[in-house]
């Protein structure tokens, strides 16, 4: 079995080491800063084949011991954006594969100078958006002869919201305020542009129920370099509840609180509740001309909440964590096809779906089972305390 090192016991990196443990194809080391966190993570699984440590990845002295002791093929950075240049200068350095979740339009470009002429792979953006609808949206533009548009639109939304911001707090709460914070990457009458997060609100109405959608950032990835010359207009944009982008507005903006991010983030933790009964909305939009004619396709997906080894997991843990495993599948059951940056659109999304992570993705779900377990009181537990 492939060694593989993930960094991060949090909410995705948990799944991802569960995922990836139990296909019997690789041994994990999870690791975590946290003393405790990870090995509270690899007793829920109860799987021999995942080993927990106590390491402080920010420390390029720690993680470059640990990687020369256990020897990994692949790093996995399931932290926060923040941290990842360093984890990727280390992968570097040691000749490791490198994959991360981030949405930083500024990480990103660090760890493609980073992977300059690098023989091992270099793969961040490899969670939801950035990533798997990236993915997508390539898939649908090789089915056209001349582009005009790209929307990609996606967000994890709670299945029964009933707070003033109708959100829970389903991932990373840095990630989220980083991505409605910093400027955003467009396509606007053929040039690439910025424009301001919470701006460009529309509306959506998929299977009868309205939504919003604006502008947040990171989420159109390297797409924009990829195929921005041959289209008039690309945007990404994040699904809301109607009114949630007015809120934010408010906190971010009115009161100056993306200036005190730490401060947003205690009031967003302590106001906003976690939960595993979520929806994940894909919709990606392609108008082109095919045939002569001008035509339109879309992919829309909901995924909701799956059981995976006995346990529920949120919608947006699957599908992120599906998404990056998926990827590690692939690059390493292929190692001469690969090698330095590269994006997401580089994967074909007939391999992502026929992947055994990949299948995750598949259209068909619904919220029934979740229901059903969260009623009985049978989720089960994606951590085990050291007193259980």
């Amino acid at each position: 079995m492939q060694q593989i090192l993930v960094l991060g016991a949090g909410k995705i990196g948990a799944l991802i080491s569960g995922l990836l443990a139990e296909s019997g194809s690789y041994r994990v080391q999870l690791a975590d800063a946290r003393p405790g966190s990870a090995a509270a993570v690899a007793d829920a699984h109860g799987l021999d084949s995942i080993d927990a440590f106590d390491i402080d990845a920010s420390d390029r002295a720690t993680l470059t011991k640990h990687i020369r002791n256990y020897k990994p093929a692949a790093i996995v950075s399931g932290l926060p954006y923040y941290c990842n240049e360093v984890v990727a200068e280390v992968a570097r350095a040691e000749n490791l594969h490198y994959f991360d979740l981030t949405e930083d339009v500024a990480v990103t470009e660090a760890v493609r100078s980073i992977a300059k002429g690098a023989s091992q792979v270099f793969a961040p953006q490899c969670g939801l958006a950035p990533g798997f609808i990236s993915i997508v949206d390539s898939e649908h533009i090789q089915h056209f002869d001349e582009l005009k548009s790209l929307k990609l639109r996606g967000g994890a939304l709670p299945q029964h919201p009933n707070n003033v911001l109708k959100y829970s707090l389903t991932w990373s709460t840095d990630g989220v305020i980083n991505e409605y914070g910093n400027l955003c990457n467009a396509i606007v009458d053929g040039e690439e542009v910025e424009v301001l997060p919470l701006e460009g609100r529309e509306s959506i109405e998929i299977d009868g129920t309205k939504y919003e959608a604006f502008n947040t950032s990171g989420g159109l990835g390297s797409l924009g370099e990829t195929y921005g010359d041959r289209v008039n207009t690309m945007n990404y944009k994040t699904i809301r509840y109607p009114g949630h982008c007015e809120q934010m507005r408010l906190l971010m903006n009115g009161l100056k609180l993306n200036h005190d991010r730490d401060t947003l983030k205690r009031i967003l933790e302590n106001a906003v509740p976690q939960t595993l009964q979520d929806v994940v909305i894909i919709y990606a939009a392609v108008t082109g001309y095919q045939d002569g004619e001008f035509r339109e396709e879309n992919y829309v997906n909901k995924v909701y909440p799956q059981v995976v080894a006995g346990r529920l997991w949120s919608a947006i843990q699957i599908t992120t964590a599906a998404g990056v495993c998926s990827v590690i599948d692939i690059v390493l059951a292929n190692p001469n096809q690969y090698s330095g940056f590269v994006a997401q659109e580089q994967f074909r999304l007939e391999d992502i779906l026929d992947n055994r992570f990949g299948r995750y993705y598949a259209h068909g779900g619904s919220n029934i089972e979740s229901a059903e377990l969260v009623a009985r009181g049978e989720t089960g537990h994606q951590r085990v305390s050291a007193g259980d």
